[in-house]
Order: C-alpha cells, then structure tokens, then sequence
C-alpha cells in the first residue's frame, strides 16, 4: 500500500474507505460459500501435540457436522435464546459457534479461567438459557463449578457437558428446519476484557462479526494458500472472529491449538506449514525468545498479525530481524473489533508505531475528551469510531450503550491517539490512564515504548499514583529478562536520555509477571492497586 499524505492542516478525521462492501450476510451465508468454493480444501486442524491424532475438517465436513450441530441445538432452543460455551480452545467450539448461528441462537462465550463468581455473574448477566462447558480445564472440575452455581441462576434451563457432546449431537432430527436468520441478528454476547472492573456483555451481529473478519483478512493480504496457526483463546473476538470467519471467508486453513506454548507455535508452523499468526505482543515475545534456540524449518511462516495490546516498535523490529511481516491493529470488542490496520509491506515512513487507517467502510475522528471537537491532525485526543462493526449496544444496559456511542452513531472508544498526514491512528494509551503531573500531561505508553529499547527490560508497564505535591506521579513496572541484571539508577538515567525529565518515572516495582486479562492485556488497575496497598502498609 502506497501511503498518501493529507493536508496536513485538516481536522483530525478520515472518511471511510469505501473499495470493499459491505456485505449482508450471516455467518450461515458464510459457512454455505465456503463450502461451496473449496468443498475439499481443509478447513479446520486440531493443533494437538500428536500430529497423527488430529482431527481435521473440510469445508464440506464443516459446514455438514455445523448443520447437524444446529439441528440438536435446535431441538432443545428457541432462535433468539442465549446459550452460553464455557470451554478452552477445542474444535468442538468452532463447530458450536457455527451450529448456534445457523440455529439463530446468541452465542454467550465465556472464559474458561473464570472462577464461580465469575462465572454466575456472566450467566446471570446474559440471560443465557443453557451452558455447554468442558468437563475439566487445567485441572479444575468447570463442570462442577456450574452445579455449584446453578442455583443462583433461575433462567439457566440445561448444562450440557462437552464429555456428552457427540451424543447430544446425534439426538438431532435431520428432518428439522434450520431458523431464518437475518445479517442484523445478534450472534454473539462478548464480554468486555474486565481491565477496570465488571465486563460487559456487546452485542455482536453477524453484519458486525462476519463483514470485520473479511476486512481484515483481506487487508493482510490472505488467500486460499494460508495456514492460519490461531493461539487465540476463542471466548475473545480475535480468536473465534478474526481468525475463524477470516480463514473461512478467504479459503484458508484455520489450526487451532488447545492453548498458547511458543514451542509449540513454532512446532505447528513447521508441521502444519503456517503462514499466518495472529497474536498479542506477550505471545511474540515468547516466541521470539525460543525461536533462536528451536531447529525447525519455519521458512512457511511469512505473516505475524499483532493486536489486543500496545506493540512496542522495538518488538516489531526483533520479528523482522527474524525474518517476519508484521501487521498491527487495533480495536475493542465493541467494534467486533478491528478498527484499523497496518498492511504487510506497508509503505508509511514509520508504520511500525502506528496502528494503520482504518479499515474499510469505517470512520475515525479524533476529538477533544471535554469538548467532542475534533482536533487539528497530529493533536491527541480521543479516538472515535463509525462503521458496520460497532456493536449493536451493551445488553440491558442502555446507560452504558449512551455513554460510548454517542446519538450520530461514533463510539468514543475511551483510548487517546492522533491521526497522522497519511491517515494513519497512533495510540497513546487508555484516557483514564493519562497522568497529568504539575498540569503536564504524561502518556504511559511514550515511556514503556522507550523502556522496551532497553536489553534488560522484557516488559514494562506505567501507572499514575496519586502525590501530595505534583498531583499525579509516574511509577514504573519492570519485568527484567531471564539472565539480565538492571538497577533503579540504570533505568532513570536511560530513560533521562531519551525522555523530559518530568516524564521520566522516580518511583519503581520490579515484577517476576503482570496481571494481564486473557487476551493479552496488562491490567493496570491491578499494578495501581497494589502499589497503593503496599504503601498503605507500609505507611
């Protein structure tokens, strides 16, 4: 892509893109072309460690075990009903999101590592009328933990078990009718990444999932030829969205392994001859720290896609010394959730610390938080969002739904960013995580981009913590790489060569891991909280 500079005196706002349509279909529409084009192309790999046990689908073999998923489910649920899959990566999951969208019913995924508060508060939440859960996940008895709940859960009619799941399967009448569903039908209930409190339930509809899959899976450039490795859990937009509804709507090859290991990564890359994967910036950083020592031939792998997270540039340059594309993006759940985009070969003079223009048919605008204006190109404010991909609303929370997306249609994503003459998004970080310091203010990100140059330093995250003098303070957390030495002095006098001193964090933790939500996220709130409890105790 041959980047083309604005004016650069104009506002902060690009107009839509409008070379790719969008199109009105369901993910049923979807599943029934792929069939159709690629009837003997394989669809779907179970990326087990045994490679002679892996089950693998056609597209054909898909989209007929999918018809008969949606045929049981539809003998047991009504079209417009909530149900619920509590499950790890597994392939059944595919076959259930695409069962329960040709049925009609809601999909309301779940994460697997939720606890059983976690868990009732979900159900609870969605309404949902049944949940298909995994019997066991790391050694935890889920299956047990819904009994435990189920009586604070009225509406919850049956639990099905994944260990029973072929036979639910075959107690499906062949003779029953499939739902008519239509492209604005809500498909999927996905759960905000919780990095400030109680998730909400967006509203996806298989305009929203199906056309964003497509836009962005056309952007990377990917084709009938790809192997899609997928270490993305599947209860997240990325996993069961991005890459399953991309690979089936470009004819490539979804492999999906039962949870996330580097070595393993690499081992699906050289079995499977992956091409692309998709990933958030911690995954990659594991990656790239057992690459050098695996012998394995990876020379299939040409793409990795990063989102979910802020991409430090110095990490891009490490998977480029290796020999990979990268393509960033950036979204939210909200907007199903790709927003925009960098291309493989992108030609931006510095595209590696951006996250690309917008996709196609989507609109961004950056506005001043206090006043809605929208500012002058390279001002940062806050990034705002209009297109098919945004959510329908919250589910049963119009209060919430208002205060995002406002009464012309524009989510107000609640990150801060810039638009730069080429109509390429930076990010600056989530607005409530700026810190004013002295009535200057200090973006985390600017700081942990140039903390992650560092050779010692693995990751790094900046909180603001309140001060009696200046207000606000920056407190650095660092996570020191495997066999790396590195003081406090050390760090103030790197980031003082490359940073205003009022930038620079005096104040710093040394941490062996970051809480992080499951995709990917490192959750501030958290690091916030316990700086503060620790001086709470101390003081």
């Amino acid at each position: 892509m041959c980047a083309t500079r604005c004016n650069s005196s104009q506002l902060s706002y690009q107009s839509a893109d409008l070379s790719e349509s969008v199109l009105d279909i369901t993910f049923g529409d979807a599943l029934r072309s792929a069939a159709a084009t690629w009837p003997t192309r394989l669809a779907l790999v179970e990326g087990t460690s045994d490679r002679a046990a892996r089950r693998r689908w056609t597209f054909e073999q898909l989209l007929t075990q999918s018809e008969a998923v949606a045929r049981a489910l539809s003998m047991h649920f009504s079209p417009g009903e909530h149900v619920a899959i509590w499950s790890s990566n597994v392939p059944e999951w595919v076959l259930i999101e695409f069962g329960a969208a040709l049925a009609g019913l809601t999909l309301v995924t779940v994460n697997p590592a939720y606890l059983g508060d976690e868990l009732a508060f979900l159900l609870k939440q969605s309404r949902a009328c049944a949940v298909i859960v995994q019997d066991t996940y790391r050694d935890r008895d889920l299956l047990a933990t819904v009994n435990d709940v189920r009586d604070l859960l009225p509406e919850l009619r049956e639990v099905i078990p994944l260990s029973s799941w072929s036979s639910f399967v075959e107690g499906g009448d062949e003779s029953v009718p499939l739902a008519s569903v239509t492209p604005d039908d809500v498909a999927q209930i996905q759960y905000t990444s919780g990095t400030t409190g109680r998730p909400k339930g967006a509203r996806l509809t298989h305009r929203n999932l199906i056309n964003n899959a497509r836009m962005f899976a056309r952007t990377i450039g990917a084709g009938d030829d790809d192997i899609w490795i997928n270490p993305m859990p599947m209860f997240h937009t990325a996993g069961c969205s991005l890459c399953t509804l991309g690979a089936l709507q470009t004819g490539g090859t979804h492999v999906l392994p039962p949870a996330f290991d580097p070595q393993h990564m690499l081992r699906l890359v050289e079995e499977e001859l992956g091409t692309i994967l998709l990933c958030v910036p911690t995954m990659l950083v594991r990656i790239l720290d057992v690459i050098g020592a695996a012998d394995r031939d990876l020379s299939s792998w040409r793409l990795v896609t990063l989102g979910g997270a802020p991409v430090p540039p110095e990490l891009v340059r490490q998977a480029q010394l290796c020999g990979l594309k990268v393509a960033i993006g950036f979204g939210q759940t909200e907007a199903s959730p790709y927003l925009t985009h960098t291309r493989p070969d992108d030609r931006h003079p510095d595209w590696l610390s951006t996250v690309g223009p917008p996709l196609p048919q989507t609109e961004i605008k950056i506005v001043n938080p206090n006043t809605g204006a929208t500012v002058p190109r390279g001002e940062i404010g806050e990034i705002c969002a209009r297109g098919y991909s945004i959510m329908k609303d919250y589910l049963d929370d119009p209060e919430a739904t208002s205060s995002v997306i406002d009464s012309e249609g524009w989510l107000h994503t609640g990150d801060l960013g810039s638009l730069d003459e080429y109509g390429y998004c930076r990010v600056q970080g989530r607005r409530k995580d700026m810190i004013i310091r002295g009535g200057e203010n200090i973006y985390p990100r600017e700081i942990e981009d140039v903390l992650h140059t560092h050779p010692a330093v693995l990751d790094a995250s900046v909180v603001g913590v309140p001060d009696r003098d200046w207000g606000e303070v920056p407190v650095g957390f660092v996570q020191i790489r495997p066999g790396h030495q590195c003081d406090v002095n050390e760090l103030i006098a790197f980031c003082r060569e490359r940073l205003a001193s009022y930038k620079v964090p005096r104040i710093w933790r040394f941490a062996e891991q970051f809480p992080q939500t499951a995709s990917g996220k490192i959750q501030k709130f958290k690091l916030r909280e316990r700086y503060l409890n620790e001086q709470s105790t101390s003081g």
